[in-house]
């Protein structure tokens, strides 16, 4: 049975946690434990006498403000898939966990009120959608209950969005008339909309297919030296990381990047366990024939495709801090488990939020704001283009003073 990782996006009040809610509620996934403690703290009850949003507003102040304030992920399944569902928040301040979810997602659901319509934290999320690459939206437009079910309503709003979708490259949308308040067209097809014809959202969910696209290349991380300090161990030296892409196989000729030195895989470990070869995500210890400096942070890759090594980078991002982005900053740029110092050279154009157009940035950038710019390494990275590989096509800045993450890089 396949995993389908999906996130809900919207702005505040459109109902994420709650939709949420009703597929854990309506597709029995709650355990009886669980459905006690949430009658109990229930107070904005529905007509199943629960507040459905509490089963993914988690922390206390999450609670006691109502409202979503960090990533929250919650796993069900059916007869026909298993769900990892992240609950983003909605709050503009809190775009960085939007991004952290939708990252590791196959799929957006972008929650829109039916009484207001498309909003500014609409287009965001759809640009981050699209920025990440995700082929496959569903649009969710709740609260019908409010409009009377008013196909005119759905209609306008889906025709608005279509818009955006088709100025962002998002080719595959589909559009669901919901109320996750009272459940219509969430599990299943609701008798209030005999107008749309189309499946309920977790008949949409179950049926899915996911286009399966490899990452670009075989790519190994170093993370850590292994240099066992024992008599009789003294001539063992292995490399541990992940497999970031593709695959690695005893024997193979690889290139160990960004230093260009050539040398061939002696042997290949896995849990401890000496294997033949060794697969994309699986954690690994590798060994090579000759005695080089290999140090965290550098990239094994076989000879095919090898990635682009390189000091400057041109790079899409979206601003997160409250202290404004200005062309000779100075921050740490983190690429999975490489870290080295980066400029800002310049800031190439922003994206408006409003019209979706790239527009001259002037200013400073502020937070939330989404640019295009050139970054200069200290040293050369070793990356591929997000739209190729996205573990080496993507980083992060990291203000050195504060240590906080300033911005969410695509690699162009």
């Amino acid at each position: 049975m396949d995993i389908l990782r999906f996130i809900t996006a919207g702005s505040v009040d459109d109902g994420k946690s709650t939709l949420i809610g009703r597929l854990l509620y309506d597709s029995k996934s709650i355990l009886q434990d669980q459905l006690e403690v949430l009658e109990k703290h229930s107070k904005n009850k529905n007509d199943d006498g629960v507040d459905l949003a509490l089963l993914t507003d988690g922390l206390r102040a999450e609670r006691e403000q109502g409202i979503t304030i960090d990533v929250a992920y919650r796993y069900f399944s059916t007869s026909k898939r298993k769900f990892i569902i992240a609950d983003a928040p909605g709050h503009v301040q809190y775009t960085r966990n939007m991004i952290t979810g939708a990252s590791n997602s196959d799929l957006m659901v972008i929650l829109i009120d039916a009484r207001q319509g498309i909003i500014e934290q609409t287009r965001r999320h759809s640009i981050i959608a699209s920025l990440l690459k995700l082929k496959k939206v569903a649009v969710a437009i709740n609260k019908m209950d409010m409009v009377d079910y008013s196909q005119e309503v759905f209609e306008t709003i889906k025709a608005d969005y279509a818009k955006i979708a088709e100025s962002l490259g998002l080719n595959e949308v589909s559009y669901f008339p919901i109320s996750a308040l009272k459940g219509d067209n969430i599990v299943s097809e609701s008798t209030q909309t005999d107008w749309y014809q189309g499946p309920s959202l977790l008949e949409y969910l179950e049926q899915v297919t996911l286009n399966e696209e490899l990452n670009t290349g075989s790519r190994f991380q170093v993370q850590y030296v292994i240099r066992p300090q024992t008599e009789e161990l003294h001539d063992y030296r292995g490399y541990a990381g992940q497999i970031l892409s593709g695959k690695f196989k005893k024997g193979d000729k690889i290139h160990i990047l960004p230093a260009g030195i050539t040398t061939e895989i002696a042997k290949i470990e896995i849990n401890g366990i000496e294997k033949e070869e060794a697969f994309e995500g699986q954690p690994a210890v590798i060994h090579v024939t000759d005695d080089v400096d290999i140090s965290r942070g550098d990239i094994f890759a076989t000879e095919e495709q090898l990635p682009v090594v390189e000091k400057d980078l041109e790079v899409l991002l979206c601003w997160l801090d409250q202290k404004s982005l200005q062309p000779g900053n100075k921050y740490l740029l983190q690429q999975n488990s490489k870290l080295v110092r980066a400029v800002v050279k310049e800031i190439d154009y922003k994206i408006d939020v409003n019209t979706l157009t790239q527009e001259k940035a002037e200013g400073d950038i502020k937070l939330n704001e989404v640019v295009k710019v050139t970054i200069r390494t200290a040293q050369p990275l070793v990356y591929d283009s997000f739209i190729n590989n996205k573990r080496t096509g993507s980083a992060i800045l990291v203000d050195e003073t504060s240590n906080s993450t300033v911005a969410a890089c695509i690699i162009q």
